[in-house]
């Protein structure tokens, strides 16, 4: 079977940016991003994760079964910071994972498995209300109330990226994501919520040369934790997203991604300087049932702020 251009073009539009929607937001449920910490903190953070789902695809399109298989592992540094007297945080994302999608196109079987390096992500993020910046010895005496902050996430364009291949790791775009945030204690109960947008620049060399855009996206995430003792807790989460149509040479696909996602995160301290995380997050599509589910564990060392 021979398919027109644009049809293949839309084929490949709504593969490449269902299968990396659902890697980003498998890892993109973070609970208590808006938390104090003493100045001078450095963090290493070493994790695995695995997603599994089936991918959305416009029903007019000639594709079955389509599903992806993601194993990707990551490696971030973040550190706390003064900022005017406000605590604040800097921290860089590396992933690096493999993912192997398969399906029908007109009945026919198609696979593909690749592996390398994601985009990189840089964030700052700084609390404007209710998290000062403290020393360690200050931050004893620490208790929080109410927070408000923000936060600015950059994705470069670093990662694994193939013109002439239909799956890809990297996306050969920026993006920014836009986020404020509230968390409110209760004694040991935590509440949170932050909403934020997503905005991409254009990929000018997509499939062999031609232009893909794509709308923002929209979403909201809220959670609550509940805290055993100091860097032990237990954090449920949810979040609703929508936008992020995509756009080829002018030509818009039907594949909007809408819909709510859940997470569920354990914390536990090892010792003083060590502790692990694990995380399990699922989700859907609204309208058309989309789904995926991903498992995860993270090591985190802690050092420097006096510690």
């Amino acid at each position: 079977m021979i398919l027109r251009k644009g049809m293949r073009l839309t084929i490949v539009a709504v593969i490449l940016a269902t299968l990396h929607c659902s890697l980003v937001r498998a890892q993109d449920l973070e609970p208590r991003a808006y938390s104090n910490s003493p100045t001078g903190l450095n963090f290493l953070i070493a994790g695995y994760g695995y997603a599994t789902g089936s991918v959305l695809t416009d029903p007019s399109l000639p594709l079955e079964n389509v599903t992806n298989d993601a194993h990707f592992g990551i490696l971030a540094y973040a550190r706390s910071l003064n900022v005017f007297g406000k605590s604040a945080r800097v921290d860089v994302v590396v992933p690096f994972g493999s993912l192997f999608a398969k399906g029908l196109v007109f009945g026919v079987p198609h696979e593909r498995f690749v592996v390398g390096f994601g985009d990189p992500a840089f964030r700052f993020s700084i609390n404007f209300i209710g998290a000062p910046a403290l020393t360690a010895a200050e931050f004893k005496n620490y208790r929080q109330d109410l927070i408000l902050g923000a936060s600015l996430r950059v994705v470069v364009p670093l990662g694994q990226y193939d013109d002439t291949k239909l799956v890809n790791i990297g996306t050969n775009r920026f993006s920014v994501k836009a986020e404020i945030g509230g968390s409110k204690a209760f004694g040991p109960w935590t509440v949170e919520a932050t909403p934020a947008i997503t905005v991409y620049t254009d990929n000018g060399d997509f499939f062999g040369g031609h232009t893909r855009e794509q709308a923002p996206i929209y979403s909201i995430q809220t959670g609550v934790s509940f805290t055993f003792k100091p860097s032990c807790w237990l954090a449920l989460n949810a979040g609703y997203f929508v936008g992020a149509r995509s756009t080829v040479d002018g030509v818009e696909n039907n594949d909007q991604q809408e819909g709510p996602r859940f997470g569920l995160t354990f914390a536990y301290p090892v010792n003083r300087y060590n502790s692990v995380k694990f995380y399990g997050t699922t989700g859907l599509n609204a309208d058309r049932h989309h789904d995926f589910d991903a498992v995860g564990i993270a090591w985190q060392y802690r050092w420097g702020g006096g510690f």
